[in-house]
């Protein structure tokens, strides 16, 4: 690592966030600019685009609020001002409060079918259960019939009758892209089912603690998050208020 090698007496310490959600608490409970890492799936499911996934039912999703991160890369500045060692803080959530990939697919189905997305033309998006399938076999052949197979008896059916249900095959063609371009992005996430070791972060904590600095105000424990508040209370409105369009 270049850093490594010429960073001298230099303090060097490298924070390496996992997958950066909204915020927890600060400036505001639920602020995020763009759609990034699982809120691609989210939105997709919202938006009536996506009803099925691929992911192992012990698949932890390691996140970890915006805020939290800035907190950590703060207090280790203040911390190893002052060293000339190098040292890496790994900040999640997936050894001290890790959320499974199966308690996340419920929480979103519940949310927007409690609270359903309005679309440009002011229609109400009425959602199911999204399913997810535990390996490619299963998500593969529930694919092959059912969109697949619908897409060739449309192609058939389109060239027998004038191309009349063009448009419908055109939207099941755009449906059957999204999901395999989110499964396509998301599989090295949805079957990992390790977690990361973040010791120096908690040694961070523990410093932190036992000084006179404000854990209240640079806060970046994830055990203080309660998940299923934290994604159907903040992180889910504040997706949808500030990221997702019509």
């Amino acid at each position: 690592m270049l850093l490594g090698q010429f960073h001298q007496n230099l303090p060097l310490a490298i924070v390496r966030p996992t997958m950066v959600t909204s915020t927890y608490k600060e400036p505001f409970s639920g602020w995020i600019e763009g759609a990034r890492t699982i809120d691609g799936v989210i939105t997709a499911f919202g938006k009536g685009r996506l009803k099925s996934f691929l992911g192992h039912p012990n698949s932890i999703l390691d996140v970890i609020p915006a805020d939290m991160v800035v907190n950590s890369i703060i207090m280790a500045m203040v911390t190893h001002a002052n060293k000339s060692s190098q040292i890496i803080f790994h900040v999640g959530s997936s050894l001290r409060n890790p959320m499974k990939l199966p308690s996340l697919s419920d929480l979103i189905s519940l949310y927007f079918t409690q609270n359903p997305w309005i679309d440009r033309n002011g229609k109400s998006i009425k959602v199911s259960k999204l399913i997810v399938f535990g390996n490619i076999a299963t998500f593969q052949a529930y694919m092959a019939i059912r969109y697949k197979l619908p897409l060739k008896v449309l192609w058939l059916a389109n060239l027998m009758l004038c191309q009349y249900y063009r448009e419908i095959r055109i939207n099941l063609n755009r449906k059957v892209r999204v999901v395999m371009r989110m499964v396509d992005l998301y599989k090295p996430y949805a079957f990992f089912t390790g977690s990361f070791d973040d010791s120096n972060t908690e040694n961070l904590r523990v410093a932190i603690r036992e000084s006179d600095v404000d854990v209240n105000l640079f806060y970046f424990d994830p055990r203080c998050i309660d998940w299923e508040d934290y994604i159907m209370n903040t992180h889910i409105p504040g997706l949808t208020k500030y990221s997702m369009k019509p």
